[in-house]
């Protein structure tokens, strides 16, 4: 032969369409689908028999051990399709092979063996392929085509397989005919079926061939063990058979898998079964199984029998409509105690003969916990940066949560401005400046306050607890102890010996309340002192004490205008605020649908201008609401301070408490006059003046409403015509003004303008808050 390239001889033919897409239009017509059609999942199992009685024994709905591995088989499933062939496969009639070959001759031929069990390639003639392992195919045609053509390669590779006919009998639960791929195993061909129905057997299936059983295949080793030993490949004609289950038992409690399992024959024991389960979790109890067994011929017919997981119940051979229950062990520790609380870390240790207190506890140092810990490590912090870092954390559980990249400090989401990492919005943070990088912390007084004193939790040495629990009697006997005698002397009574089980806790003093002298004690205190700062006050100590430690006053103090802020009187002022301003809106709304109720009774004219004036006043009560919700309480307490005899002997005796601020403004030299007056303006004060000398300097207007005149004084009190008798002898336009004192005059109420509007509610809200304040004083004080 010529081997010139102009001379090689070209050997070509071709079936229509690929292999892989005839064969896959061929079967989806056959199963009356379009071709490219999507095959839906196969319907799961309705429960048999045994399974809706295992749902009234225990309320349980066990699946049926298998059965999900057919549900995810679609209803038009293909096995094997366009599946690698393997080297064992054997030729015959409808296999294709693609033959290629270059060299001394081309060839691509697309070649089908036929009835007689061969192909046929042009100008080499009929090459018999019958019987012949896809692994020889290549050698067989090489050696036909080195008859005619020396100096070439060849490739050989499978094509689509031939179709094969097998039958699905019994219990299956689609029973049939089938079209399948040559190269289908038994396996496959159940998949292609859905397999058992809900009564027919997974553990003995039949594949029977020329009168003869091939292969009995147990699903159960495929499933649980992966042994496809028993897998055959199927042939043209084959018929798989699949009997009923022999029997039933369920599997519930505390094992690998709960389901309901198939019985293999008389061998079964529950050890094997077991195996097949996945054997028991280390959470089951050995110790306690329970049998539920099923005989017909007794009366009743159900009976139980409990018995431990040894070799002996393992070995128990099972029946028909058995139910084991293995139950779960018992979380209690046999030899732990526990240390919780207010500790360094919550921790559950090993229990020993002779243990104590002081063994679980070496010192106080254990009582250091994490949150102080981190306290003190982040001193530096502002109040700002604590503030990024919880947002940050935040972000990033919300960015876990939903899986968002773009939710994460940085990022373009909003939370954070301008696209710099940790930087908030509206939350300007510390900044680097010049080359030595100098951080610009921006701290203020109240904040940086806020900060000394409360890095430690103060524990509780005088109580701490054991708990412990009788498992014989199922009873909690509480154990006290003096901690602190406990930690400072080993053979002291309150270094209690421990048992197994014990749980010791530790508490702060904001745990459980502790009386006042036993706290420590931070108060702060600015203005006209010579010490400024916060100080540490033992318990007992008051205001004279504090000033005391602070320096005494200096000569510009005004202590009548002094501010004492307690936190615990602003918490039971917003208490009350909160339970007035609930009160009033259902006053409110009880009276607008009264109102409600009359205007709708009006006809004519009258009804809409009642319908307008029900309108304003809903309106006008919404809005004095409003105002209520927008105070914030400071939670001050009035010394009550005579104007002409504040002095540091004259102060109250009030118990300083943790985080108390006392504030001492400098004497102010101004009277402020608002309202109804023609100067609105900051008037120098003058000794003796009284405020109608005030107003008659300001100058009335002609609305002017001298009845509900009031003063807002320096020490936050409220004067007024109606408590004048009260405070002064003489009536409210005749009392003396101190420094620092409001004169407020309203408007008269029958042409009520913005200004008498704020003026009234400012004065109702002034006497709120001081009686709130009042209030909240002498329930202290009495506490106390």
């Amino acid at each position: 032969m010529d081997s010139g390239l102009s001379s090689v001889p070209t050997i070509r033919q071709g079936l229509p369409g690929s292999g892989d897409e005839r064969w896959n239009s061929a079967t989806q017509r056959a199963n009356g689908q379009q071709p490219g059609a999507y095959a839906a999942p196969a319907k799961p199992l309705p429960p048999n028999d045994f399974q809706k009685f295992v749902l009234e024994s225990t309320g349980q709905a066990l699946p049926l051990f298998g059965a999900g591995f057919f549900d995810a088989a679609p209803d038009n499933f293909n096995p094997q399709a366009s599946a690698p062939v393997s080297g064992d496969y054997r030729l015959g009639p409808g296999d294709e092979l693609q033959i290629r070959g270059w060299g001394s001759v081309d060839i691509d031929v697309r070649a089908v063996v036929d009835r007689n069990g061969q192909i046929h390639i042009p100008r080499v003639g009929a090459v018999p392929l019958a019987g012949v392992r896809s692994v020889e195919a290549e050698s067989t045609i090489r050696n036909a085509v080195g008859r005619y053509y020396k100096d070439f390669q060849l490739s050989v590779t499978m094509g689509q397989l031939r179709g094969i006919t097998v039958y699905v009998v019994g219990q299956a639960r689609k029973p049939g005919a089938y079209n399948l791929s040559g190269a289908s195993t038994l396996v496959s061909a159940l998949f292609a079926s859905g397999g058992p129905s809900a009564n027919g057997s997974m553990r003995n299936v039949q594949v029977k061939r020329g009168g003869r059983t091939v292969t009995e295949l147990d699903l159960y080793d495929f499933l649980a063990k992966g042994d496809k030993s028993a897998d055959v490949r199927l042939q043209d004609g084959d018929t798989i058979t699949i009997p009923p289950a022999r029997g039933y038992i369920a599997l519930t409690g505390k094992v690998a898998t709960p389901a309901v399992y198939e019985l293999g024959g008389d061998k079964d024991t529950l050890g094997s079964t077991l195996a097949l389960a996945g054997g028991l979790p280390v959470v089951a109890d050995p110790k306690r199984a329970y049998l539920e067994r099923v005989d017909p011929s007794k009366k009743p017919a159900r009976s139980v029998e409990s018995f431990a997981l040894d070799a002996a119940g393992l070995n128990r051979p099972l029946r028909n409509g058995d139910l084991l229950t293995v139950l779960s062990l018992s979380p209690e520790f046999g030899n732990a105690v526990t240390l919780r609380g207010n500790v360094d870390q919550p921790v559950r240790a090993p229990w020993r003969e002779g243990m104590k207190i002081r063994d679980l506890i070496p010192s106080k140092s254990y009582l250091m916990s994490r949150a102080s810990v981190q306290r003190q490590n982040s001193v530096l912090l502002t109040t700002e940066e604590k503030q990024r870092v919880e947002d940050g954390y935040q972000l990033t559980r919300r960015a876990q949560d939903a899986s968002s990249p773009r939710a994460f400090p940085g990022d373009a989401s909003g939370a954070y401005g301008n696209g710099a990492p940790g930087q908030p919005l509206d939350r300007p943070g510390p900044r680097l400046r010049g080359e030595g990088g100098v951080r610009e912390v921006r701290d203020n007084a109240d904040t940086l306050a806020e900060r000394i004193g409360n890095l430690v939790d103060e524990i509780n040495l005088e109580y701490a607890v054991v708990e412990r629990v009788d498992s014989q009697n199922v009873t909690v006997q509480l154990v006290p102890f003096n901690l602190g005698r406990a930690l400072e002397d080993a053979n002291s009574p309150d270094n209690l010996a421990l048992q197994p089980g014990d749980i010791v806790t530790v508490f702060s003093v904001t745990d459980v309340r502790v009386p006042q002298a036993k706290r420590q004690v931070f108060v702060r205190i600015e203005g006209e002192v010579r010490r400024p700062g916060i100080y540490q006050m033992n318990p007992g100590d008051g205001l004279s004490n504090l000033l005391e430690k602070a320096g005494g006053l200096t000569p510009d103090a005004y202590l009548f205008g002094s501010a004492f802020y307690r936190e615990e009187v602003r918490q039971t002022q917003q208490k009350n605020l909160e339970q007035l301003v609930r009160r009033l809106e259902a006053q409110t709304q009880t009276q607008l649908s009264s109102s409600a109720a009359s205007v709708s009774a009006v006809s004519g004219d009258a009804s809409g201008t009642a319908r307008l004036r029900l309108e304003a006043e809903a309106r006008a009560q919404q809005q004095a609401l409003e105002r209520l919700r927008n105070i914030n309480p400071t939670g001050r307490i009035m010394l009550g301070l005579q104007a002409d005899n504040a002095t540091v002997d004259a102060l109250p005796d009030v118990r300083l408490a943790n985080q108390d601020r006392l504030v001492i403004p400098s004497r102010p030299d101004f009277v402020y006059v608002l309202g109804s007056v023609n100067t609105e303006a900051s008037m120098l004060w003058r000794r003796g003046g009284t405020v109608q000398d005030y107003l008659s300097q300001a100058g009335l207007t002609s609305g002017a409403d001298k009845d509900e005149l009031f003063i807002i004084r320096a020490d936050g009190s409220v004067a007024s015509g109606n408590n004048s008798s009260s405070w002064f002898n003489r009536s409210i336009t005749g009392a003396a003004v101190q420094p620092g004192d409001l004169i407020v005059l309203p408007e008269k109420t029958d042409h009520e303008s913005a200004w008498s509007v704020f003026t009234r509610n400012a004065k109702d809200i002034t006497q709120i808050i001081y009686q709130f304040s009042l209030g909240a004083a002498a329930i202290k004080t009495l506490r106390e």
